[in-house]
């Protein structure tokens, strides 16, 4: 009848083709002509018109008739331009107008409630115009006379859940008993009027939108009804023809939760053991699929928050602070302190979107473009030359005659030197302050320094066997001992009766010469280790608890197991299936266990005799407290960083007395951060000291049906919007009786960097290699931060030779400032070792540059098992600003030794500061550019007049063609005010190093090239650390030098991460964190629901 369809649709040729059958509209249409508003109005105008001025019913009909069947035929465009040219007015309008007769037409105010749902249901002020045109209670009193009628309450219900988008019209419903009367209209399971009952839950479930209605839906006690509701449905509705009721049931479940007294009350009614029973069944069949996810999310909400049971949120280990006056750190201020990683966006935001971010960027052109004074006197500046003896050195030994002569007063030298620096520093921070615990702190910071000086100078006088007692306290060493010398006993076998505790001076004897065998029979071939000058090395190792045990890898080495080990793909609703397990747990107490079963804290909880054994107080170790949940479970709950109640990610523990092929499953219940890689095919890796002794001394990747969600567990002290996430894994092992380590990621102990660099510096060619070892300064603890200078010797002590030497330019690159962070130490492992090789392109860059290397600014962490700070509580690498010389010494130092080689005119050419990445695959680079930084953030600076060198691009280019990890697509040179403290900001900003990086390494794998799928392992990561040194031939002034044929076959061109532009994860594929609202059904929208009532 009208040719609404057709391609060139305007409101005025639809009218035209109406007049023939419409004389109304056309009289209507000559009276707007002569009022002088045809020549401006649009068809739609006239219709709108039509609507609100017509006072027959049959031009009412017409007009709505019309309405209705042009928007149907259209699309949304159609809907918001009549709503743009007043259509929701006119509506309301005639709604009043029709609605307030002493005896309402239904004729009209059925199809005019119809239309104005499908009109108001996309204008989003359309509560606020019901309001105004007095509509809302019209159309509420209109509901109450016509309960009995299903159309028309329909048509009611259908207007009263659009009218409630605005808040103040839901309340406005709320206050005159408006949800009691739509309550009242949802009956229980039945097969008839479906569309009305559908039509009043949703119009209920729109009415909870506010919370002053949710508060009065709870306290009339209507869940307990909601419940019975949805049990009745569901149990009844055999067919599945009613489960879009079900689902809007769980909605409104769903928003009266969000209060706590909603949570009480859902749990109170039993609402948890309901909708798990209904749950099992929805899993039964494809059709109730629905139903599971938003029953699932409803029941995760509402699991009452447990804390967790741990005597105090503090960190088990607590270090006294010099100038506190508690001698502690300000608990309060660290669960204040972010918990960012590294250059990462922050993890305790989940939502934040791209406009906070760019927020974030630094937008100051003169803050990014000054360089700040320096944060102390220049006349300390001097006192950092000892850092660089090869300045200074007058290659004596060249001839090789007296070198060993010259190694030891060079020793005594640099311990004068550096005894020194810390007595100038220590007389400064008492001339800058005047209270007598700063001056004690000195002279306890010079009597630590110099104790520890003379214990590192005796390690190689040490008698290894006299130290073995170390390795005899531990649990696993005693296993391991045992297996070796019981010809029929298996690893781990014990003698009944036999004291583990209490051992005698001949048994420690007996140990020292068993493990003396052990090593000549099964020790592994590890370049660059030696376990016996581990053990000595181990026991000169400060910690908090005074560790006294070695954990069994750390002491027998690692080797890379002989293939790539591949990302296992997630199991289809595995996290679902993790869930259901952990809310059986609430409905079924009596079946837990639930016994301690390891407690950091109180060494004498005892283990049942079928249970795991654990073990973690060792080097680098957390594990605070198991727990055995069921007999095959523990939870497991890990220490916070020393002094502060936060960071808790990074374990490692041993683990004993397993049963082979049996799946045990763990859950580590403390997390802190809102998504993990292991969500995207990461694994925590083992250690099996039985596949160890048998030629296989391995860190494998392992575990099954692994996930990352958040749970219910919260603070002991409630934390203000705290939330903790569970990572759960399940591990068969692989032997009965063996004894296992299981950690985050692969450890490397600062014990292991010691005999690292000692064994390092005696394998090099001391004819070509200037290797030189030396102390940055003593760690709070009185550990010794090590500095690594490597260059190549002049071929010649001729003027020429020593004038290129020392004008070489500097490469600094500092590493493991977050102890967590331990792919961070193997990369640098890789680039040490790589520096220190015959390969021509090593010689190259010791002949063109000096490498000043600082692999592990945060000793006392990394010994301590922390994940963030250290001692003092702090995140070191936000302490560069203003850094502490007593709080923060290793810090504080290198920044010191930036300054110096600054003011000597040998700023470094390149800074890389070497980290983890948590939540992103492959390996990048993180810089800072004044012009990209403004471009991103939308800054009206006008940038064509600042003059930038390109050359910060340089090594990204360069690493995404030659190594495998490498994604140039992840970096960005952004520089952030949340980063301002960072160690890449400020030696860029402060020191002036063009080329400031931070160098960002995944836990997990890549997703891009050669290795894509694929975990990396310490293989890859050496491998990265060597790709990067690789790539600094870019930076050689020698051009013949760099392109010579002799370089550029060892150097590989064959990867480029091209087709890699996502730069995050895309969303996990279950939901990590709770829903907060229903999610509704496909296909379901108010304008089918309107369209099929008006057709049945």
């Amino acid at each position: 009848m009208i040719g609404y369809g057709r391609n060139n649709f305007t409101w005025n040729g639809s009218l035209r083709e109406l007049g023939g059958s419409c004389p109304v509209f056309c009289a209507e249409r000559r009276r707007t002509s002569m009022t002088a508003i045809t020549s401006s109005c649009s068809g739609l105008e006239v219709l709108l018109s039509t609507l609100q001025n017509a006072g027959d019913v049959e031009s009412t009909l017409n007009v709505l008739k019309v309405l209705d069947e042009l928007l149907s035929a259209g699309t949304d465009r159609r809907f918001h331009y009549m709503i743009s040219k007043g259509g929701s007015e006119a509506l309301l309008t005639a709604l009043v107008k029709f609605g307030r007769s002493f005896s309402p037409n239904y004729t009209v105010l059925l199809p005019l409630l119809q239309l104005l749902a499908k009109v108001g249901y996309r204008d989003c002020r359309i509560g606020m115009k019901a309001e105004e045109a007095g509509a809302v209670l019209l159309t509420l009193n209109l509901l109450r006379h016509n309960v009995k009628d299903d159309m028309r309450a329909a048509a009611c219900l259908w207007a009263i859940q659009v009218f409630s988008s605005s808040v103040s019209t839901a309340n406005l419903i709320g206050e005159n008993h408006g949800l009691d009367v739509i309550f009242s209209l949802i009956p229980h399971y039945t097969t008839k009027h479906l569309h009305t009952i559908k039509a009043a839950i949703h119009a209920f479930s729109a009415l909870l939108g506010t919370k002053a209605n949710v508060r009065s839906v709870v306290s009339k006690g209507y869940i307990s009804g909601l419940l019975q509701l949805y049990k009745d449905w569901h149990s009844k509705d055999t067919q599945h023809v009613a489960t879009a009721i079900c689902h809007v049931l769980l909605c409104c479940l769903h928003k009266l939760t969000h209060i706590t007294a909603g949570r009480q009350a859902f749990i109170t009614e039993g609402g948890l053991a309901l909708l798990y029973q209904t749950t099992q069944t929805c899993l039964l069949s494809k059709c109730l699929e629905s139903l599971v996810e938003p029953s699932m999310q409803l029941m995760r909400k509402c699991l009452p928050r447990t804390p967790l049971p741990l005597p105090s949120d503090l960190s088990a280990y607590t270090f006294p602070l010099p100038g506190k006056s508690n001698g502690m750190a300000d608990v309060d201020a660290a669960l204040d302190e972010s918990g960012k990683d590294s250059d990462e966006d922050d993890e305790n935001n989940q939502n934040t979107d791209s406009r906070d971010y760019d927020e974030d960027l630094e937008t100051d052109l003169n803050k990014l473009l000054s360089r700040p004074d320096p944060d102390r006197p220049k006349y300390l500046l001097p006192y950092y030359s000892f850092l660089c003896p090869e300045l200074s050195h007058d290659f004596q030994e060249l001839d090789l005659s007296s070198e060993s002569e010259e190694s030891s007063s060079s020793s005594s030298l640099l311990y004068e030197e550096d005894m020194l620096l810390h007595s100038l520093l220590s007389s400064r921070s008492r001339r800058r302050s005047s209270n007598s615990s700063t001056s004690s702190l000195s002279s306890h910071t010079d009597t630590a320094a110099s104790r520890t000086y003379t214990d590192t100078s005796q390690i190689e006088a040490c008698d290894v066997d006299s130290q073995s007692s170390a390795l005899s306290t531990s649990p696993s060493i005693r296993t391991m001992v045992r297996a070796a010398t019981d010809k029929d006993g298996s690893p781990g076998q014990r003698k009944h009766g036999q004291d583990d505790e209490v051992e005698g001076p001949e048994e420690e004897s007996h140990y020292s010469t068993t493990i003396d065998r052990l090593l000549e029979k099964h020790g592994p071939r590890i370049l660059h280790h030696e376990p016996k000058l581990y053990c000595s090395t181990a026991t000169k190792t400060k910690s908090i608890p005074g560790f006294n045990v070695l954990a069994f890898p750390d002491f027998w080495g690692h080797l890379p197991p002989p293939g790539c080990e591949p990302m296992p793909p997630r199991k289809a609703n595995i996290q679902r299936q993790k869930v259901f397990q952990d809310i059986q747990r609430f409905l079924n107490l009596a079946d837990l266990i639930n016994e301690v079963v390891f407690d950091l804290e109180d060494s004498s909880v005892e283990s049942r005799c079928d249970s795991l054994k654990f073990f973690s107080k060792f080097e680098c170790g957390n594990l605070r407290k198991a727990v055995q949940v069921r007999r095959y479970e523990y939870d497991l709950i890990l220490n916070a960083d020393a002094n502060c109640s936060q960071h808790t990610q990074w374990f490692y523990f041993e683990v004993s007395n397993m049963v082979a092929d049996t799946p045990y499953r763990f859950n580590v219940i403390n997390c802190e951060k809102s998504n993990s890689q292991f969500n995207y095919g990461m694994q925590p890796v083992l250690y099996s000291v039985k596949e160890a002794l048998e030629g296989r001394p391995h860190w494998v990747r392992a575990g099954t049906e692994i996930c990352y969600f958040r749970n219910h567990f919260c603070p002991v002290r409630g934390r203000q919007r705290a939330t903790f996430y569970t990572l759960t894994f399940t591990v068969s092992f692989k032997h009965t009786e063996d004894v296992c380590y299981l950690a985050y990621h692969y450890p490397y102990t600062y014990s292991a960097l010691q005999v690292h660099l000692k064994v390092l510096q005696q394998s090099v060619d001391p004819a070509t290699t200037y290797f030189r070892q030396q102390n940055l300064c003593g760690s709070l603890a009185g550990n010794m931060c090590p500095v690594v200078t490597i260059t190549a010797y002049p071929a010649k002590k001729a003027w020429k030779d020593m004038h290129q030497l020392r004008n070489r330019p500097c490469i600094l690159l500092t590493g493991r400032v977050h102890p967590g962070e331990s792919n961070a130490s193997w990369v640098m492992k890789g680039t040490l070792e790589f520096l220190c090789s015959n390969d021509p392109v090593a010689q190259s860059l010791r002949e063109a540059f000096i490498f000043k290397i600082i692999p592990m600014l945060n000793p006392d962490g990394v010994i301590n098992g922390m994940n963030r700070c250290d001692l003092n509580g702090k995140d070191l690498n936000r302490q560069w600003c203003k850094p502490d010389p007593i709080l923060s010494p290793t810090i504080y130092h290198t920044k010191g030794f930036l300054y110096y080689l600054n003011s000597i005119g040998r700023t470094p050419l390149i800074f890389c500061d070497y980290h983890g990445h948590s939540r992103k695959k492959n390996v990048f680079l993180y810089g800072c550019s004044v012009k990209e930084t403004l471009w991103q953030s939308g800054s009206t600076v006008d940038t064509v007049g600042l003059k930038e060198d390109p050359g910060y691009r340089t090594l990204a280019k360069i690493l995404d063609r030659i190594a495998p990890s490498f994604s140039i697509n992840s970096c960005n040179y952004l520089v952030e005010k949340s980063r301002s403290a960072t160690a890449r900001v400020v030696v860029w900003r402060e020191i002036g190093v063009l080329r400031s990086y931070t160098m960002e390494s995944t836990y997990n794998g890549c997703d891009q090239g050669i290795y894509k799928g694929l975990q990396t392992g310490t293989r890859e990561m050496q491998e990265m650390g060597a790709k990067f040194c690789h790539s600094l031939l870019s930076l050689i002034k020698d051009t013949k030098a760099v392109y010579s044929t002799r370089l550029i076959k060892h150097v590989e061109f064959d990867h480029a991460s091209h087709n890699c532009f996502e730069d995050d994860e895309p969303p996990c594929v279950e939901e990590i964190e709770y829903s907060t609202n229903c999610c509704a059904l496909k296909d379901t929208d108010l304008d089918s629901e309107v369209d099929t009532a008006i057709a049945d």
